[in-house]
């Protein structure tokens, strides 16, 4: 069995950084996927980052360059690094898992988390 959970959420002001973590257990594998995702009550759940077995990344048009997505094989984790926050970026962040292995199949992700709230307001 394979579980997720986000961690690292919390109210920011604009500008502000915050980092959330996602911690795997269960039979989670080195050729999975990780990523993110974020859903709010303006937008449905929409693809934020990913990272794929190999390192490469993949990220959302609105977060590139402030954003940025690592993992640590050896720990099973995924970190999600948020600068430069607006509250367009407000929201409910999920951590995901994409077996087939890469972080652009922005379809193929699954197993979500429960997920953290990351609200951006003054």
């Amino acid at each position: 069995q394979l579980q997720l959970a986000e961690s690292g959420g919390g109210l920011v002001q604009p500008g502000d950084s915050l980092r959330l973590s996602c911690q795997a257990s269960g039979r989670a594998e080195r050729r999975y996927a990780m990523g993110w995702f974020r859903q709010s009550a303006e937008k449905a759940r929409e693809f934020v980052a990913g990272i794929g077995w190999s390192g490469e990344t993949d990220y959302a048009d609105a977060v590139r360059g402030r954003f940025t997505i690592s993992r640590d094989f050896e720990k099973n984790t995924t970190t999600l690094q948020m600068t430069r926050l607006s509250p367009a970026d407000t929201g409910v962040y999920y951590c995901a898992i994409n077996r087939l292995g890469y972080s652009w199949q922005r379809t193929k992700y699954g197993d979500w988390g429960q997920g953290t709230q990351v609200t951006v307001s003054s």
